[in-house]
């Protein structure tokens, strides 16, 4: 190395780029020299030093902040201030490991917005075959029950996967996925009705009896699904009521 360097010859000698130099200058970390005859900048073996202690501080992950006041810090100082940036760094880790478990869930689909009841019972509606569509609007449902009514979800959902089980209410559920895309003159729906009005007859519904503890979030929940509905559905809703 020679006595006298220009900025190109430094940053290569610390591994580092002439951006990184010129940033180092701009901070107030490196002394900027001044310029030749020339009028280049040329930097010397002290500066060289200066730089690749800056760099192993950079490096090490000390903030730039804190570098300045490091770079001339006696042992115990410096000691003192890397096991504060060590503990600031774990910090920072735990939060980063937090946010991939998060991510992680979001990988997870359903498991991050409802409970694991409901996940599971969104599992058993895609194992049946039920649309995506409708799998979204049941979870979306959900989520607004889970957060507005613990209780009457906690007793719906169990009712729900006991429906799903019985293997006369699943075919009419999958049917009346199915007629979300029909014409509302579809020839099919009249027959759809009157096996879905038969079967709520001959079956009296558990959840009609219990005390429901916030009446109004079904409300809310249709309101907030737009895909809630279609010209066959609600063909369906009117014949239903007959």
């Amino acid at each position: 190395m020679t006595s006298m360097l220009t900025i190109g010859q430094l940053a290569e000698y610390a591994g580092v780029t002439i951006k990184a130099i010129r940033h180092y200058h701009e901070r107030g970390l490196l002394a900027e020299p001044g310029r030749d005859s020339s009028g280049y900048r040329r930097y010397t073996a002290a500066d060289a030093i200066e730089l690749v202690k800056i760099k192993t501080l950079a490096d090490a992950g000390v903030p730039l902040v804190r570098v300045k006041d490091l770079l001339d810090a006696d042992p115990d100082t410096l000691t003192a201030a890397i096991t504060e940036i060590d503990h600031d760094l774990q910090d920072r880790m735990a939060r980063l490991q937090r946010t991939r478990d998060r991510l992680a869930q979001l990988r997870g689909g359903d498991r991050l917005f409802v409970s694991p009841e409901v996940a599971d019972y969104l599992d058993d509606l895609r194992r049946h075959g039920v649309s995506e569509r409708q799998t979204h609007l049941e979870r979306d449902g959900w989520i607004l029950m889970r957060t507005a009514s613990p209780d009457d979800a906690a007793l719906w959902i169990a009712e729900k996967r006991e429906l799903m089980a019985d293997p006369e209410f699943r075919a009419l559920y999958l049917e009346h996925d199915a007629a979300y895309d029909w014409s509302p003159d579809d020839p099919r729906l009249p027959a759809l009705a009157d096996r879905t009005r038969d079967w709520f007859t001959n079956r009296h519904s558990r959840s009609e009896t219990r005390p429901v503890h916030n009446p109004g979030i079904a409300r809310l929940a249709a309101q907030s699904q737009p895909g809630a509905s279609s010209p066959a559905w609600d063909r369906l809703a009117q014949l239903i009521e007959g």
